[in-house]
């Protein structure tokens, strides 16, 4: 058991029999009355968001997830391939549970793998990825004093906003949680 000050994003709770991922929370300390945790979860299974209002120090069923690294493989339309990387053993996963991370889940990469029991319940990258870019406008002379931005595709079809100096063919580094460029390599 796990009370909402417990509360943190990504942490998986039990709610009337169904799993839910704890997207954002909020506490509240009102001048009046008691304090309140405000908090949108998101259903694993049907991956419906809800919103739900606790009382401070309530008490909510918490879920111990599995991790397993496993590599992606690759993907045949809505169904993305990926195998275990001790057993060798490949799972299928639906496109729905993966719609966060595709945009920089690179074939042959690593991935995070979130279990409850036997059952995949959600993908986490790295926190860190190196892309190559693909395509952008090209860089001028003396752009790097002006600290301008413009997108840049990178292999994976992923847009992002990178430096002018940056070019095609380089590769940057992409941090997955806020999906920002972070530096070149």
């Amino acid at each position: 058991m796990a009370t909402t000050n417990d509360f943190r994003t990504g942490m998986a709770i039990e709610m009337d029999g169904e799993l839910y991922r704890i997207v954002e929370f909020l506490h509240v300390k009102p001048g009046k009355g008691g304090a309140f945790v405000r908090s949108k979860l998101k259903n694993v299974v049907t991956g419906k968001v809800i919103e739900k209002t606790w009382n401070a120090g309530e008490k909510v069923n918490d879920v111990r997830l599995d991790n397993v690294e496993m590599q992606y493989l690759y993907s045949t339309g809505d169904e993305y391939y990926l195998m275990h990387s001790e057993t060798f053993e490949q799972i299928g996963l639906p496109g729905a549970m993966l719609e966060d991370v595709t945009p920089f889940m690179k074939e042959n990469g690593s991935v995070n793998v979130l279990m409850w029991g036997n059952q995949p319940v959600a993908v986490e990258l790295p926190n860190f990825v190196d892309l190559e870019v693909k395509e952008t406008t090209p860089g001028l002379k003396g752009d790097t004093v002006s600290g301008g931005t413009k997108p840049a595709t990178l292999e994976t079809g992923a847009v992002i906003q990178v430096p002018l100096f940056i070019n095609v063919g380089d590769k940057v580094r992409v941090d997955t949680r806020t999906k920002a460029y972070v530096s070149r390599v």
